[in-house]
């Protein structure tokens, strides 16, 4: 936790926060909301690739400080109750509250709440690099060989284990649908080159599952 909440700082400071005890208490607030007990997959762990994709690739966006800001706040607040896009709205609305705090630009501010809500459904538009950046990033997980990915589809169902099985196949379905509908799931060339086909197969796997019969336990 120590090294997240250095690059937590780090990154305040590059755009533009005051280097006092408020940026510390402000990655903490949001180390702690990453640590909630009732996350399984949207954990510390995801912050820290998409983090580490974003720093990899730093060079592809105009203002890479805005896009990690907008990485620690993408899902800082999440509900797997929570209606539609609630919880990107709730998290933009906390980036706000937080970087306005530390005497964040407000020009820089409203670029981060910006970018928090494109997380909602990943449709980027031609020329945001820093859009691009953030959303290839969070959908990284898509692109990871079969075992890490079902690993990962299976921390989602946890987190919805209130959801009837009937109910979530449909609406995780319906998740995969419109993921698969983009007209790419990654925007940036050296990131699409490698993660899009293996990304769709992935998607395209989980969706048979989804929509066959249930497999009875033998």
């Amino acid at each position: 936790m120590a090294d997240l909440l250095d690059r937590w700082r780090a990154t305040a400071r590059g755009a533009g926060a005051k280097p006092d005890e408020r940026c510390t208490r402000a990655g903490e607030e949001l180390l702690a909301r990453w640590r909630e007990p009732h996350r399984q997959y949207h954990t510390v762990a995801h912050l820290s690739v998409v983090l580490d994709v974003v720093d990899r690739h730093a060079a592809l966006a105009d203002r890479p400080d805005l896009v990690r800001l907008a990485a620690w706040c993408h899902d800082a607040i999440y509900d797997p109750r929570a209606p539609g896009d609630t919880n990107e709205r709730d998290s933009a609305a906390l980036a706000g509250r937080l970087l306005t705090g530390l005497e964040v630009p407000a020009t820089a501010v409203a670029e981060v709440r910006r970018l928090v809500l494109l997380t909602a459904g990943h449709a980027v538009a031609p020329g945001d690099a820093d859009g691009a950046l953030l959303c290839d990033a969070d959908l990284a997980v898509l692109a990871g060989p079969p075992a890490a990915y079902d690993r990962y589809a299976a921390a989602i169902r946890r987190e919805y284990a209130h959801v009837p099985e009937p109910a979530f196949r449909t609406g995780r379905a319906a998740v995969l649908t419109g993921l698969l509908a983009l007209p790419a799931l990654f925007r940036l060339p050296p990131l699409a080159d490698r993660w899009e086909q293996p990304a769709r197969d992935n998607l395209r796997r989980e969706l048979t599952a989804l929509t066959g019969p249930p497999t009875i336990p033998g």
